[in-house]
């Protein structure tokens, strides 16, 4: 990094800060896929085996591993965490927002 650069703090929320729609859904998403793949390779599980235990189709397990989370929900990925024998503890604040385009939003 030089003299020129300025270091911009992100907000913990890479979606937010890319302005992209619905980033706070698009961060939870992202955060229980990546629980959803963390289990399974701590219990190496394959795709198959991920079936069989969840019945969930090997192929939902493909795309998780991917980030293609386009086709599903909240409640479907959390329904697959309970299927992986996890509880899941969701807590909401809702506050108005930022004014679009102010550097507040992104910190």
């Amino acid at each position: 990094m030089n003299d020129d650069d300025e270091l911009i703090r992100g907000s913990g929320n890479v979606f937010r800060d890319l302005r992209c729609d619905d980033s706070d859904r698009e961060q939870l998403r992202a955060i229980l896929a990546a629980r959803i793949i963390g289990i399974l390779d701590d219990r190496a599980l394959t795709l198959r085996a991920a079936q069989e235990l969840t019945g969930v189709a090997a192929a939902d397990f493909s795309r998780i591993r991917k980030a293609n989370l386009g086709r599903f929900t909240i409640d479907r990925l959390m329904m697959i965490l309970a299927g992986l024998g996890q509880d899941v503890d969701i807590t909401v604040n809702i506050r108005p927002r930022a004014q679009a385009g102010s550097l507040d939003a992104l910190g």
